[in-house]
């Protein structure tokens, strides 16, 4: 370790700035001073909602809502009451509680609990290591 000399470090402030102002928006300011050094009149317009969100969280207007409500559905489909009393039942020939089948299928016991209940929304990849880990076909024709 001879050959290294002190450590120094560079703590000069780093002082980072806007960019400068375009040639075109110069020319532009100009002639805005120039006009008001003058006495002409000036015309400023407010951009609509320029620089703000507010478009985005307020953009529906009552209108809009009522056709919403109107035209679609807006629920997701939830399991059908035949698949979750062929889990219930495909589970409880099994002797197997709900945490031991998702133990089973890698889930949480919760996923099995909503399936049964009827909350959960269908998801095949869960209702097929379901299949598989049950041993029952639980969709379409038996």
């Amino acid at each position: 370790m001879a050959g290294i000399g002190p450590i120094s470090q560079d703590w000069e402030p780093v002082v980072i700035r806007k960019k400068a102002p375009t040639a075109a928006a110069k020319k532009d300011e100009k002639a805005v001073n120039a006009a008001r050094r003058s006495g002409a009149d000036i015309e400023t317009v407010k951009k609509y909602n320029a620089g703000t969100n507010k478009a985005a969280s307020s953009s529906t207007s009552f209108n809009t809502k009522k056709l919403d409500e109107d035209s679609e559905n807006l629920a997701h489909e939830r399991v059908p009451s035949e698949l979750k009393r062929n889990i219930m039942q495909a589970r409880l020939d099994k002797k197997l509680t709900q945490a031991q089948l998702a133990q089973m299928i890698n889930e949480k016991p919760q996923v099995i609990q909503e399936y049964e209940s009827g909350k959960a929304i269908p998801n095949q990849q869960v209702i097929s290591k379901l299949e598989r880990a049950l041993g029952v076909k639980l969709r379409g024709k038996k």
